[in-house]
């Protein structure tokens, strides 16, 4: 497995759709796996192809354990499709590609998603709260859809002046301002 480098805000491939995914082979499968440890090693929930560069519809997961029933929902959705929406939810939510940029984001409280998994047999996952979120953040990227966009006009104003003035401070400190994530702090909190 290896660890890809995440795009930033700002990067083309962000607003671009992914082109669905028709050849499930091994070269699939280890690009899942990349995308699975690359989310780990960013401390995130989700993290969609195009993230890394890749118009595939597909998608990593991996939502912390529940405390109470050990459940530990976590893997790779390939061609996914929200099939039922229902309630909704507003809370913070970020992106590995907005680094340490957070904002209130409605959401449905729970989706139905139908997609294959990397060798191509159906699936389908159910979630509520987070998982619910992550996916409806995740198959935005999808189609080229930030989740800035899904915020008020306000919000979304703040978030993209602390944008331009987090690559100000950046450029005022010497430093590239579009740089690899790894270069980051990144706080171990769980980020989509």
């Amino acid at each position: 497995m290896a660890v890809l480098e995440i795009r930033l805000f700002g990067d083309p491939v962000l607003t671009q759709k992914s082109d669905p995914v028709t050849r499930f082979d091994a070269e699939l499968a280890r690009f899942g796996d990349d995308l699975l440890e690359t989310l780990r090693s960013a401390y995130g929930v989700g993290l969609a192809a195009p993230q890394v560069g890749v118009l595939k519809r597909m998608f990593a997961y991996d939502i912390p354990p529940n405390e109470e029933t050990g459940e530990h929902p976590f893997g790779v959705l390939v061609n996914p499709v929200i099939t039922r929406w229902e309630g909704e939810q507003d809370g913070e939510e970020g992106c590995l590609s907005f680094p340490g940029i957070y904002y209130a984001c409605k959401r449905a409280m729970e989706v139905t998603v139908d997609a294959v998994d990397v060798r191509g047999q159906p699936l389908q996952v159910e979630g509520d709260g987070l998982l619910a979120r992550c996916m409806q953040h995740e198959i935005d990227h999808l189609d080229g859809v930030l989740f800035i966009e899904r915020l008020s006009r306000g919000d979304r104003k703040r978030a993209l002046k602390q944008w331009r003035e987090r690559e100000f401070d950046l450029e005022f400190e010497g430093i590239a301002p579009h740089l690899h994530r790894s270069d980051l702090t990144i706080k171990p909190d769980k980020t989509l």
